[in-house]
C-alpha cells in the first residue's frame, strides 16, 4: 500500500472504539482481581505485555502515514513509530536518523536504551495523544 497523508473520520472512529474497548475490558479485569493478591500480581506480570502489544495495535491501525504530515519531531504518532520499531526488535527504545524524539518531552517518558514495559495509564495517555494528533494532521 501507497503511503497516506489523510484517514477517515470513520477510521478514526473504529481505532477509537477498538483502543476504548480494549482500555475498557482490561480495567474491568483489574476491577475484578482488585483485593486478590495472587491475582492482582498476574496483571502487574501480564500489563506491560499487554500494552505493549496494543501499541503494535495502535501503530497498525494508522501504519501507512507519511512522513511529510508527520514531521521529524518528537510527537506522538513518531514516538508510536520509535515504539513499534523497538519492541518489534527486543523491546529496548533505540532511536533512528530521522526522529528527533527527546524521551523527557514524551508521552511515555521512556529513554533510549530502557526496556518499553508500558502500564494501563502510559497506554491510554499515548493512545489518546497518538489519536488526537491523527485527527489534528490526517483527518
Amino acid at each position: 500500500m501507497l503511503g497516506r497523508k489523510t484517514y477517515t473520520p470513520e477510521e478514526l472512529e473504529q481505532a477509537r472504539r477498538a483502543i476504548g474497548a480494549q482500555l475498557a475490558a482490561y480495567d474491568k479485569l483489574a476491577s475484578a482481581v482488585a483485593g486478590d493478591p495472587e491475582a492482582s500480581a498476574a496483571l502487574a506480570e501480564f500489563a506491560p505485555l499487554f500494552f505493549n502489544h496494543m501499541t503494535l495495535v495502535l501503530d497498525r491501525y494508522f501504519v501507512h502515514r507519511l512522513r511529510a504530515v508527520t514531521g521529524k519531531d518528537g510527537n506522538p504518532l513518531n514516538e508510536v513509530e520509535l515504539l513499534t520499531a523497538s519492541l518489534l526488535d527486543d523491546g529496548v527504545l533505540q532511536g533512528n536518523n530521522v526522529i528527533k524524539l527527546k524521551p523527557e518531552e514524551s508521552v511515555t517518558g521512556i529513554g533510549y536504551g530502557k526496556p518499553i514495559a508500558l502500564g494501563a495509564e502510559q497506554f491510554e495517555r499515548l493512545s489518546q495523544a497518538f489519536l488526537a494528533d491523527i485527527e489534528a494532521k490526517f483527518v
